[in-house]
């Protein structure tokens, strides 16, 4: 039996893969020093963060660097990512929920706060969580492959 050769990276590839890198990290900050929307500047601060993440695929960039170990690089930052994000959103729980006082439920802002469902319930909590597992998963199949 013969095996199929691993695809490796062009030297074109390796030079739009650092483009997209670099272009990346320039559009995060371009969508955070812009004046116009506070939307497109929380859109460019998650950016930064996941930029920041992908800049450690930089030393891939080369020609005859397997894909597949890049898809496993870019398949751990994904996981870090999401990983961090939910140890970052349970931290601002527990920071309110020990340092904050409790909101006023006679306010109209504290019976809404109070009728707030926890953060573990939130989608985007869940969405993470099964995002980071998937990526788990992943990275589990391709390393036994």
């Amino acid at each position: 039996m013969s095996e199929t050769p691993a695809k490796t990276l062009t030297s074109g590839g390796a030079l739009r893969l650092e483009a997209f890198i670099i272009g990346l990290g320039i559009l995060a900050l371009l969508l955070i020093f812009q004046p116009f929307s506070i939307t497109l500047f929380a859109l460019g601060s998650g950016l930064v963060v996941l930029a920041g993440l992908v800049n450690n695929l930089l030393p891939l960039a080369k020609p005859g660097v397997k894909v597949r170990s890049i898809i496993t690089v870019a398949l751990v930052v994904a996981l870090i990512f999401c990983c961090v994000l939910l140890i970052s959103i349970t931290a601002a729980h527990l920071y309110g929920a020990f340092f904050l006082k409790p909101p006023d439920p006679a306010t109209t802002a504290g019976k809404v706060q109070l009728a707030t469902p926890p953060f573990y319930l939130q989608p985007l909590v869940w969405a993470l969580a099964i995002a980071a597992a998937c990526f788990a998963a992943l990275i589990t199949t391709l390393s036994r492959k």
